[in-house]
């Protein structure tokens, strides 16, 4: 299979195995963030909760694009990784797989709730940071524009999920005091008894909310793992999108050259000129490899790889130039620039259909198990009272919405993180922050704070010892 040797393709199949495995077990450990709150509220029987959830999970991946997914391969620099020895590209695999599998399996036996999205890219920081070690490593292992961006969004989702629903939690109670819908909303749930059909039908919602956007985001995240195990593994099958004409990139690709070439660079620092002459150089390659070929197919497969290299690189020299202050360059430039680079990157950003139904499948199945562990946590352990109508509906409205936003401007966020903080916040609405359990609470935030450190380690340990091996 992909022209490799049987033992590669049995070790591509375990490969692609695993990352199912670990959207399974995403699924499994994410369950509770959207099915926790119908079933402490008596809205759903679990079967009933967990099932529809899986559904939701899965349609969220095929409705979530691949703007998170491109996010998740790009913050790893492939094109740096990966060489002629196909045993280094499975090093980086295997490294990657088996930390976040292995830290996601850990924290929900312990029934922490944990985040896949902090698990996955520790992991990838970790092989970047390994990778930068070797001796032989002259690029940089880790895009830290992209880092950055992504690592803002984790932090920065659970402060909003637990301040805004502590707004939400006091707008309601304000908007419905003294009538009978309020005294219905800040009830605990009678045992065995449905709320309300009105209160029934909201939670409802809002757990499909919540499985649809968990979906969107978090599948992505799996679609994003498969496409650096098959770039890094078979690069000149899926290097660039085999149905997309790359003839179509001329266009773009002139504009963009007699742009680059109209700009005067000797304000620039010596490395920044290096820049924009090497831009120079590969869009007139770039130009070269793709004018009037039909299909990918057209282009030699051991040149399919270098063209995705210097489109990235490429991509790379043209952000850091039009941000750099000292060079004269008008909006006008900019916006041809950027704009002109997107319509390239459609070439490069894509994944295979059969992809997304892989861990659409994986995701929406392993929401449907392991369900309990995480439920009770944040059902039972979050706060010291039962989770009443209100804070179900208000905790998952916010996470619904921060990780619809979250997946609309292709950041990947953690669920887990913001569902726990806005169960947090609602608790702390009602009765202040004597409210929460601190054993649970101190241990969510341990798992947070250790989640990036000791997958990265965990990561960049694998991947030298199987880089030595193999």
């Amino acid at each position: 299979m992909f022209d490799l040797e049987l033992s590669y393709t049995i070790l591509l199949i375990v490969c692609l195995l695993a990352a199912c495995g670990f959207e399974f077990v995403n699924g499994f450990h994410d369950t509770a963030n959207a099915v926790a709150t119908v079933i402490y509220t008596n809205s759903l029987k679990p079967w009933v909760a967990v099932i529809w959830s899986g559904i939701c999970n899965a349609v969220g991946v095929f409705l979530g694009g691949i703007t998170v997914a491109m996010g998740i391969v790009n913050l790893l620099p492939v094109e740096s990784l990966v060489d002629q020895n196909i045993a280094h590209s499975l090093a980086m695999v295997m490294a990657l797989l088996l930390s976040a599998i292995f830290w996601n399996l850990l924290t929900w036996y312990l029934g922490i709730p944990c985040s896949s999205s902090h698990t996955l890219i520790g992991s990838i920081f970790g092989v970047g940071l390994a990778y930068s070690l070797l001796p032989d490593a002259n690029e940089a292992a880790v895009r830290w524009g992209e880092a950055q961006k992504i690592g803002t969004s984790l932090l920065i989702s659970p402060l909003f999920g637990f301040s805004l629903t502590i707004i939400l939690m006091f707008l309601l109670r304000n908007l419905t005091k003294n009538t009978d819908a309020g005294d219905g909303l800040f009830k605990e749930p009678k045992k065995n008894q449905p709320p309300p059909w009105w209160i029934r039908i909201i939670l409802i919602l809002t757990c499909t909310a919540v499985s649809g956007f968990h979906g969107s985001n978090d599948g992505q995240k799996g679609v994003g793992l498969v496409m650096l195990i098959l770039i890094g593994i078979v690069p000149a099958y899926f290097a660039l999108n085999p149905s997309f004409t790359p003839s179509r990139l001329s266009d773009p690709l002139k504009k963009i050259e007699i742009t680059i070439n109209g700009l005067d660079g000797s304000p620039l620092a010596q490395s920044d000129k290096a820049k924009l002459d090497s831009s120079k150089v590969m869009t007139a390659r770039l130009i070269t490899q793709v004018s009037g070929l039909a299909s990918v197919g057209s282009i030699e497969s051991n040149d399919r790889f270098l063209v995705r290299k210097d489109i990235m690189l490429l991509n790379t020299n043209i952000k850091s130039l039009t941000s750099n202050d000292e060079l004269a360059m008008s909006e006008a430039d900019k916006k041809i620039l950027n704009d002109n680079m997107k319509s390239v990157r459609k070439i490069t950003d894509y994944s295979p259909q059969w992809v997304i139904v892989m861990i659409a499948l994986s995701l929406g199945l392993g929401t449907m198990i392991g369900w309990k562990r995480i439920v009770k946590t944040i059902g039972e352990k979050i706060g010291k009272e039962h989770l009443t109508y209100a804070q179900g509906a208000s905790a998952e409205l916010v996470a619904s919405t921060t990780i619809g936003l979250s997946t609309a401007f292709g950041l990947p966020v953690s669920t887990t993180h913001v569902l726990s903080s806005g169960i947090a916040g609602s608790m702390v609405a009602s009765k202040g922050v004597k409210n929460l359990q601190p054993d649970t609470v101190r241990n969510i935030l341990i798992a947070w704070l250790l989640t990036l450190p000791v997958v990265m380690v965990m990561a960049g340990t694998l991947f030298l010892i199987f880089r030595a091996t193999f």
